[in-house]
């Protein structure tokens, strides 16, 4: 028996499996089902790879060989989201163009990959840097274009001026960019967007058919946040008009005041008119430094100012209204206006506390209910809705249920020519321009006379010009330094080229396609690939991309899908978040405690890339965060040295069968493949370990039993179970290996333990076996600890469910 050299044996591994290229997949083989498994793809930053990113890859990696060895052609590619921030800073920093900083990162994280021994079919690599991949990223915003869907609007943006580019909200944290933390301020400015609200409906109808996890379904069903109302219009004493969306119509008699956004078109036009103008420019100025999730979400202030001067009316019943601006409403969503009803919302109850405003209740409970108390707390809809509250304080609807009034006024109103039902979301156009450098190119031109001319087919990649300076200067993006690339004269169309480039998920929004089909130049993927190969059957990556990439992919493949090019409406079918590998602190490996960071390639060197996967894979469950445990390293390690001894002594494995190992061998063959499917791997590891147990306590294996362990642990730990495999007298790779059967008939154990229950209460417990008839059970139970419960009473009933439990009934 040789030493388990697993340096040695994983490079050799890994060499013939390049050479060999056995994890080609001949995407047009459709003689087998199809398994598409794919992890989120990274961005190839400096640093290479942490040891949070094998975690997930591992997963992937295990379903990839076990769906290979059960018979499905399967498609497991890899590649880069290689636009991004660093890059660009680098170029800035050092005058050189980034992608030969990002060919470089990509080339350090395919080594560190191949390293740990995944079975991607490299041959499908992409890079959405990549004109080759851009090309079709540009085309699929041509389409988004032509169809409606990408505007070009003036809008307020998030504007960070050290980096010289707007941010999207998740790129925003207090104030700050997450990137460099740096000030932030809003802005309006002309900026290209996806209509994100136009696919709101049918994304919410998408939820339903996907098996994904429900806290991440339900987290894009708030993001939506579709809401069913009514839109009211309200006129300004001394003229002008605003529109308010109200969901809760039965409470405009409490109107009490109005808020509007202190960004808004209608703030401004009222300036002129306010007695405070300075006070309401200077609060204005204050919002302005503020992103959108700091003035709703994570909004705990009640700041506002009031327009002094200004009011409207109540279009329901006359009732001149007082009139404030808040950050916490605004402009770009809904109408940029609400109605405030201190008595039955309570963000408006305590505004209106801290600015000293009237309150009004309108609904209350009759004789049989109660009256509600609202001097400390709002009432609100929660607490009233379909409950039998009535209104009161609201004229001709005094009495009537809430429900009764909310159709009765909203048909008032409408009769009056004020009022619309309508349907709002909190979704928001997505901002997809950048004032950067590295990133696609908007393939679109402004014309000479103010049009927009977006380029042919045939113009497309627009690629990315080298530049002398890659700064953007004067809140510029790089490209207008591209003097000769910006002008455009083609066809008798003359004009600029736009220099915003789309943003960082642009490319990641539909890579899962373009993996099908990757080097072809004639369409985004051959059409009957694509019906063939998705939905993507796993995709595994982390919930910090609910409502980012996840939102940002589905909408793009559902635009594709009513176009007739993606076939299905969902683009994966079933996700799973891997958790967090924490350091040995329990803390978040990072920068601020760089001695608790790991880094998987030198766990690789010192242990074996095996080792790692299968300590990874062995920490707990794969959705939940763990910290590192160097002992558990070396308790891999110690496994696997294990496994190695036995199954490569000769003298171990037997050619006749054993008895001993029959129940215990089908018994692991059940659960790991039972455990695989559900991903939990885990548990899987701990059942081989038993069988390895047994297989010592034993002294020997068939070798049928033998080479079943080794093809499932290859799926953990592929290298070391190459070469057992090549030691039990195979050649060639495993991997192609039928995957190993049990017989269910075998899996049961000789004995079970039973609970015997006397008069409802357990009292004791008996193994049986299930060919043994009631009264065998019976006289077990009268030599058990139950006895005492029996003897001297009287037995009423005894009633025995075979192999499950055994209940009686006594008395005196």
């Amino acid at each position: 028996m040789a030493a388990y050299e697993y340096s040695a044996i994983e490079k050799k591994w890994q060499k013939y499996w390049e050479e060999h290229e056995t994890f080609k997949t001949d995407v047009w083989d459709f003689s087998k089902p199809k398994y598409y498994v794919l992890d989120m793809f990274p961005y190839p930053s400096g640093v290479g790879l942490h040891a949070g990113h094998p975690e997930g890859y591992t997963a992937t990696d295990i379903m990839s060989r076990m769906k290979r060895m059960q018979g499905y052609n399967v498609l497991h590619p890899m590649g880069y989201d290689s636009f991004g921030l660093p890059a660009e800073q680098y170029a800035v920093t050092t005058g050189h163009h980034p992608n030969g900083f990002t060919q470089e990162n990509i080339k350090t994280f395919g080594k560190q990959l191949k390293e740990l021994g995944f079975d991607y079919d490299w041959s499908k690599m992409i890079a959405t840097s990549d004109p080759e991949y851009y090309k079709w990223t540009q085309w699929i915003f041509k389409q988004l274009y032509l169809a409606g869907y990408a505007k070009y609007i003036d809008m307020p943006v998030n504007w960070c001026e050290e980096l010289g580019t707007v941010l999207s909200n998740d790129e925003v944290i207090d104030g700050k960019s997450e990137r460099g933390g740096y000030p932030v301020v809003r802005k309006n400015m002309k900026q290209w967007v996806i209509d994100q609200p136009a696919f709101a409906e049918k994304l919410l109808e998408g939820l339903e058919e996907i098996d994904w996890p429900e806290s991440t379904k339900q987290m894009q069903q708030n993001w939506i946040g579709k809401s069913t109302g009514v839109e009211v219009k309200f006129n300004i004493v001394g003229g002008g008009e605003f529109s308010i969306f109200t969901t809760c119509i039965e409470t405009i008699y409490g109107i009490t005041f109005m808020v509007l956004a202190p960004d808004g078109d209608i703030t401004k036009s009222l300036l002129d008119r306010v007695q405070n103008r300075e006070e309401v420019e200077a609060y204005i100025a204050e919002t302005l430094k503020k992103n959108d999730m700091d003035r709703t979400e994570l909004n705990k202030t009640k700041s506002g100012c009031e327009l002094k001067g200004v009011t409207c009316i109540n279009p329901v019943n006359g009732r001149e209204v007082r009139m404030f601006i808040g950050d916490f409403v605004l402009a770009n969503y809904g109408t940029g206006a609400v109605m405030a009803v201190p008595s039955h919302d309570q963000r408006d109850f305590e505004y209106a506390i801290a600015h000293n405003i009237d309150m009004l209740q309108v609904i209350d409970g009759d004789e049989k209910l109660g009256h509600v108390d609202v001097s400390g707390q709002a009432f609100e809809k929660g607490d009233y809705l379909g409950k039998g509250y009535r209104l009161i304080n609201s004229e001709e609807f005094t009495g009537l249920t809430v429900e009764e009034a909310k159709e009765a006024i909203t048909v008032k109103l409408e009769k009056m020519g004020v009022a619309k039902r309508t349907v709002n979301y909190h979704f928001r156009e997505w901002i997809f321009a950048r004032q950067r450098y590295w990133g696609e190119p908007v393939p679109v031109v402004h014309t000479e006379d103010g049009k927009i001319h977006v380029l042919d087919d045939d113009e497309l990649p627009l690629v990315l010009p080298e530049l002398d300076d890659y700064k953007g200067h004067n809140g510029k993006a790089p490209l207008e330094n591209a003097t000769e690339w910006k002008k455009y004269d083609h066809n008798g169309i003359k004009g600029t080229r736009e220099t915003s480039t789309m943003p960082g998920s642009a490319g990641s929004s539909w890579y899962f396609l373009r993996y099908i089909d990757p080097h072809n130049d004639k369409q985004l993927a051959d059409p009957e690939l694509l019906k063939h190969w998705m939905p993507v059957d796993l995709y595994i990556g982390g919930p910090e991309h609910a409502v980012g990439h996840l939102m940002y992919s589905r909408i793009w493949n559902r635009f594709l899908y009513d176009k007739g090019i993606a076939p299905t409406k969902e683009p994966f079918k079933k996700l799973i978040h891997q958790g967090m590998i924490l350091g040995s602190n329990g803390i978040k490996m990072g920068k601020r405690y760089p001695e608790y960071v790991v880094n998987p390639s030198d766990i690789v060197r010192d242990y074996g890339a095996d080792t790692l996967r299968l300590y990874l894979m062995f920490m707990g469950p794969l959705e939940v965060s763990k910290p590192w445990s160097n002992t558990g390293v070396e308790g891999a390690k110690k496994f696997l040295n294990r496994v190695w001894t036995f199954f490569t002594e000769p003298a171990n494995i037997k050619d006749d069968a054993a008895k001993d190992l029959e129940k215990v061998y089908h018994q692991t063959v059940k659960k790991v493949t039972n455990d695989f499917e559900k991903i939990a791997y885990n548990t899987a590891i701990s059942q081989m370990m038993i069988f390895v147990n047994a297989c010592y306590k034993t002294g020997s294996c068939p070798k049928e039993y033998a080479e079943g362990f080794v093809k499932m642990l290859s799926c953990i730990c592929p290298h070391i179970c190459e070469e057992m495999w090549s030691i039990l007298g195979h050649e060639g790779t495993i991997a192609y290996e039928a995957w190993p059967v049990y017989d269910e008939a075998k899996t049961k154990e000789d004995t079970i333990e039973i609970a015997v229950q006397v008069n409802g209460k357990v009292r004791a417990k008996v193994n049986v076996t299930m060919e043994e008839d009631e009264d065998a059970v019976w006289a077990k139970i009268l030599e058990s600890d139950a006895n005492r419960f029996i003897d001297g009473f009287t037995v009423v009933k005894r009633i025995y469910v075979k192999g499950k439990i055994f209940n009686i009934v006594v008395k005196q």
